[in-house]
């Protein structure tokens, strides 16, 4: 077995690489002036079974070629097997036609990793589950639940607490955290007048008191959960923090979330960490490391990924 990365989040795959005892393939993955990808493998990978660790994360279009680039690499170099693990999938927004004349990206970026060449994909959180369906080979999504659970369980009374989702789209994600810690669930009420704006309308459930939890699978500008936020405290929360999957936090978000009324923001490490985020003092890091090497074991193994979320 042999595990690659891009230049997309090294920093994770050095962590599922020590989970796994097993060194990182060595591999560059270079640009020439032009700014074209090359990528040169150094070790022989005839017959392996490999797995490229890359999350297409911003910059979305560098990091998805190094990605299709890679696996073409393996490809050409007689790999037996090639499963893309990543972490966090790009342009799983865009997984549906909203509007007339507009692409399904989700769908395009599915059939350009297949055609590649990739035998296999592992990802984590899903924007929408249908997004599997998008792939015509085997795809695992795992979750971050356990992980999340795990962190507030040790840092929680969950006796005085309310998971809530920030919108009616993420109540499954949300019910499944609240059922796993035996706390009740209440759900945000919003609305989007126009992209990246998020309106909230009313909160669905008794928050009067308690210590409020924003389950998500994204945060990006940060709006969303500042409005939720403020709009639970207006509804008599005591406090309020949020558990995210993916940190995307694009340019002013880490500004914009400390400046407003979350007591905390806990993202996994699927991508890469920023300058700014390594400075936000109300932002802490979960590692999904283990979580991704266990899947990658089993996977290996020929064993039931999905027995990791019983």
């Amino acid at each position: 077995m042999k595990l690659v990365t891009g230049n997309a989040n090294r920093t994770l795959a050095e962590a599922v690489a020590k989970h796994l005892d097993l060194p990182l393939t060595d591999c560059t993955v270079k640009r020439f002036a032009d700014q074209e990808i090359n990528v040169q493998l150094h070790e022989n990978v005839r017959g392996e079974d490999v797995y490229i660790l890359q999350s297409t994360s911003a910059p979305a279009d560098g990091n998805l070629m190094e990605l299709l680039i890679l696996t073409d690499t393996l490809r050409r170099s007689s790999a037996r097997r090639i499963t893309a693990v990543i972490p966090y999938f790009g342009y799983a927004r865009q997984d549906r036609r909203a509007t007339g004349r507009t692409p399904i990206s989700a769908k395009l970026v599915a059939n350009m990793i297949a055609a590649a060449g990739v035998h296999r994909v592992i990802t984590v959180d899903l924007h929408t589950d249908q997004i599997q369906g998008f792939f015509d080979i085997p795809t695992d999504n795992l979750y971050s639940a356990p992980v999340m659970t795990r962190d507030i369980e040790q840092r929680y009374d969950i006796s005085n607490l309310v998971v809530v989702s920030p919108d009616v789209g993420g109540v499954a994600r949300a019910r499944a955290i609240a059922k796993r810690i035996g706390a009740d669930l209440a759900i945000v009420d919003k609305r989007r007048p126009q992209a990246g704006v998020s309106e909230v309308m009313n909160i669905i459930g008794d928050v009067s008191g308690k210590n409020c939890l924003l389950i998500d699978d994204i945060v990006d500008s940060g709006g969303t959960l500042i409005n939720a936020a403020e709009a639970l405290l207006k509804s008599g929360a005591r406090d309020v923090a949020a558990y995210i999957t993916h940190g995307v936090l694009s340019e002013g978000a880490c500004k914009r979330i400390g400046a407003g009324h979350l007591k905390e923001l806990v993202v996994t490490d699927s991508i890469c960490e920023a300058e700014a985020q390594r400075q936000a003092a109300n932002i802490r890091r979960i590692s999904i490391a283990p979580l991704i090497g266990e899947a990658v074991a089993r996977t290996a193994r020929e064993q039931s990924v999905s027995s990791l979320f019983s």
